[in-house]
Formats: C-alpha cells, structure tokens, sequence
C-alpha cells in the first residue's frame, strides 16, 4: 500500500528544445520517489510562458535549462525569484562546470550538470517535491 499523497505535484520544465524537455521528463519519470505524488508535468519552451504560469500559482517544483534560448533558465530562475511570490523551488541543469556560479546568483535551489544523470536529475527533483509538499500548510 503507498503512502504517498493522491493529487499530483506540478513540475514545470523550461528549455526551448523538445529534446531536452523530453528527456527531463523521461530521467524524472511519473513518480521521482515512491513516498510522493505522481508528477504533472507542464512544458514551456519561452520565458512569458514561464511567467505566466509562475503566475498562475499552481507550479510545486520548475525544471529550467540553462542553456535556453533566447532567455537561458538561470535568468529566468533569477526573475522568477524576485518577483513571484511563493516561488517554487527551481532545479537549473547547466552544461559546464564553470556556470556554476551563475547558478548561485540566479538562486537555484538546486544545480545539476550535463550530461544528465538520471538518478541525480530525479533524486533532486524529489527533494525539491519535499520541501515544497513540507512548506504548505492546509487550507482550513
């Protein structure tokens, strides 16, 4: 018997390349973990696309690309920071090492390199799925 919640999280995924999207998807599966909800995913492939469902509310965990284009997923993980409230935890996938420190400034909650590691990619996002799940309170 699981015990993981029934309704499912939202994670968005960021990148401009279908390939990219696809395989964040397929490394993260339907259920990073076996104690959390099944995933939703949500794909944008542009940064008003990000914006507007930031703004919607209902994203639990975003995925964004890096190397995006033309508005690379560290940018937009350091807007979304600034200005949604309540913004979800982001995982930023960078393809070199040395990005690293745009990463810190872009307040990624979590960095993984290129090439993906499937297991580190889901392990991350579960993580991620927890402290989100952890910060909500119930509404009365």
């Amino acid at each position: 018997m699981s015990t993981a919640p029934e309704s499912p999280m939202k994670v968005l995924v960021y990148s401009d390349d279908a390939n990219t999207r696809a395989q964040i998807r397929l490394a993260i599966g339907r259920r990073p973990a076996a104690d959390l909800p099944l995933v939703e995913y949500v794909e944008v492939a542009t940064q008003p696309a990000v914006v507007e469902r930031l703004d919607a509310g209902d994203i639990d965990v975003a995925v964004v690309d890096a190397e995006a284009q033309p508005a690379g997923g560290l940018g937009v993980c350091r807007q979304a920071k600034d200005e949604v409230y309540d913004c979800p935890p982001f995982l930023a996938i960078i393809a070199r090492r040395d990005d690293g420190w745009l990463a810190t400034w872009s307040r990624a909650d979590k960095v993984i390199g290129l090439p993906l590691d499937p297991m580190a990619l889901a392990n991350g996002v579960a993580g991620l799925m927890r402290e989100r799940a952890a910060g909500r309170l119930p509404v009365l």
